[in-house]
């Protein structure tokens, strides 16, 4: 069956790796869970994962790929299989508001969106087990002061351990692409210090990292109604020297200004 580059698809034929990644989600996702895999494109992850104890199912945007699962895979049930687009259907649907935990090879198109969702709906998905494109994988664990730290890395990081389990080379995959991939586990934090709005926060963090070369004082002016605030030290630094925390506290000051005024 041919790929198709609109989707992003590069299969994953080698099967040491493949039992891996089970392996690995395993570890990470009790029995009896919900899960949910994302792309199972011909199923060399989901012929594993329907034989275990999970409440599972299966979302393919690829009309193809779920008449290929329907015929070669029947031990994974109709109702099992969703066949639509996952950035379009509300994460409360799948499992009827249940949390879940997300796994997959990701296709590499969709994969920062997936994330984005992933950080809006943290409160739904406790865990993720995933393949990314090895660059993308770089900026979700990448730490500050880092030329890869950017906004994946603090939105992600700001309620998930975020942490990567191996790499995997072009050569395990058919066609190989062009790039390495990685495998990595994202696990909710137990929180405490996350006292903002998500989506302030994440309206902030996009601000300060479109000019990351420049202070946050600059970047983030349009958002600060005292000139006072902008000369605090913390407002003279570039985004990827500011910490989770300091995020935090930026976007609770804006908060406390709006309540303010």
């Amino acid at each position: 069956m041919k790929t198709k580059k609109r989707y992003g698809q590069h299969f994953l034929v080698n099967k040491g790796v493949q039992q891996k990644i089970v392996a690995a989600i395993e570890e990470y996702v009790p029995e009896g869970h919900t899960l949910l895999e994302v792309g199972p494109g011909q199923g060399v992850l989901t012929q594993y994962l329907v034989e275990k104890n999970y409440d599972y199912k299966v979302i393919e945007i690829d009309e193809d790929m779920v008449s290929y699962l329907q015929t070669n895979l029947p031990s994974l049930k109709k109702e099992q299989l969703i066949f639509d687009d996952v950035l379009k259907v509300p994460a409360k649907k799948f499992f009827d508001d249940k949390p879940f935990a997300l796994v997959g090879n990701f296709p590499y198109n969709i994969s920062t969106q997936l994330l984005i969702k992933m950080y809006e709906n943290h409160d739904l998905i406790p865990i993720m087990v995933g393949m990314f494109q090895k660059e993308v994988a770089d900026r979700v664990i990448s730490k500050s002061n880092s030329k890869t730290y950017g906004i994946t890395s603090v939105l992600l990081q700001s309620f998930y351990e975020c942490k990567r389990l191996f790499n995997v080379a072009p050569g395990s995959f058919n066609p190989p692409p062009k790039v390495d991939s990685s495998i990595i586990a994202l696990t909710l934090k137990k929180h405490e210090g996350f006292d903002c709005s998500p989506k302030k926060f994440k309206q902030v963090v996009k601000a300060a990292f479109q000019q990351r070369r420049k202070m946050i004082r600059n970047t983030l002016k349009q958002l600060i109604n005292d000139e006072q605030i902008l000369q605090d030290e913390l407002f003279t630094k570039r985004p990827e020297q500011l910490e989770i925390a300091d995020f935090i506290n930026i976007t609770q000051i804006i908060e406390n200004q709006n309540h303010e005024s």
